[in-house]
């Protein structure tokens, strides 16, 4: 992975040599402001002296890039793979870069291990910037690139209190407005399948869900929750658990398409019919939506949107860095169809 050979100086002996602190070397090679003239020419001397070109300082001195941006997915789950979200996101960052020139590089990130070699591969020059996603709660990933000033990118956030760059949609307030929706139609016993709640998607839209019922006068009952990985297969569990719990559900609020695809499956095998016995409404509006039985009421993600907002958040860091982590966040739209 790049390894330094033996006799190849390191950062820390050229800011020795040059009697200066790592972080005021590190700012000479990537041309930052606020070093004196005097101490950038000791720094460049040093550098000369010593025969210091790391990859990035190679990169940065010669005003070349790599022309490439690294996909990070941090999701342990390989099913991740499988599910549209995955593939629709890769297409719309995909297409966002058509015109730049630039490649998408898909990385996996499933271990300490792993982030480290990453951020050293990262710092070496290897890639221009660094796009997030799937990033779980607790992940140390974007608080280590943001520390190495790497221009990063994240699809989502770990938190509310999130401060690296990100894009994200309008997930508190899609949930509310499906939960509303079924709501006008006169449904009272209203469940929600979550994705998983270490993820803060999975919490904004159980917070959302949540709202609606309380907007309503409604008290949120946790036993008309349940929690999915955001798969088929989990959406059918979750539900056919819901409906051994309370038969009596004539409303459902899935966490993404796929998951109420499952959910419809545990329904049918219940003798349940949608929308007539229990109204459905799924959350991202995947080509899935409209082939399922019957197609899927589903609140919209404007993906190709978000897509490109990370990509001009990301190429407008790597042109100019920023003082400031920018945060983004998209409206999103209740698509209504006949499942509810």
């Amino acid at each position: 992975m790049g390894r330094r050979r033996p006799d190849t100086p390191t950062l820390e002996e050229v800011a020795a040599h040059a009697g200066v602190g790592r972080g005021t070397v590190s700012r000479v090679i990537n041309n930052a402001a606020g070093v004196k003239d005097s101490t950038r020419r000791s720094v460049q001397q040093a550098i000369a002296e010593l025969g210091y070109v790391p990859n990035l300082a190679a990169r940065s001195l010669a005003g070349r890039r790599t022309d490439a941006v690294a996909l990070v997915l941090t999701e342990p789950d390989w099913r991740v793979f499988a599910e549209p979200f995955f593939s629709e996101i890769v297409r719309s960052l995909g297409d966002a870069l058509t015109d730049t020139g630039m490649q998408l590089m898909l990385t996996l990130v499933r271990s300490d291990d792993e982030r480290q070699r990453f951020l050293e591969y990262a710092r070496g020059g290897r890639v221009d910037g660094v796009l997030l996603m799937s990033v779980h709660e607790g992940d140390r990933l974007p608080d280590m690139l943001a520390e190495a000033r790497l221009p990063t990118v994240m699809l989502g956030r770990r938190s509310g209190d999130e401060y690296v760059s990100y894009v994200d949609a309008d997930n508190v307030g899609g949930a509310r407005s499906a939960v509303s929706h079924l709501l006008s139609q006169g449904r009272t016993v209203i469940a929600t399948v979550t994705g998983p709640l270490d993820m803060y998607v999975a919490r904004c839209r159980l917070r959302g869900y949540r709202d609606a019922l309380a907007l309503a006068g409604l008290n949120s009952d946790p036993s008309l929750v349940a929690e999915s990985d955001f798969t088929e297969d989990s959406g059918r569990r979750a539900m056919a658990h819901l409906l051994e719990r309370h038969p009596q559900i004539d409303g459902v609020l899935a966490a993404s398409d796929t998951t109420a695809a499952g959910a419809l499956r545990a329904l049918r095998a219940a003798g349940r019919r949608v929308p007539e016995d229990v109204a459905v409404i799924g959350f991202d509006d995947f080509p899935l939506a409209e082939r399922t039985e019957p197609p899927l009421t589903t609140v919209r993600q404007p993906l190709e949107e978000m897509g490109r907002a990370m990509i001009r958040l990301l190429l407008e860091d790597m042109e100019e860095p920023s003082v400031a982590y920018r945060h983004v966040i998209l409206r999103t739209e209740l698509v209504v169809r006949e499942s509810a």
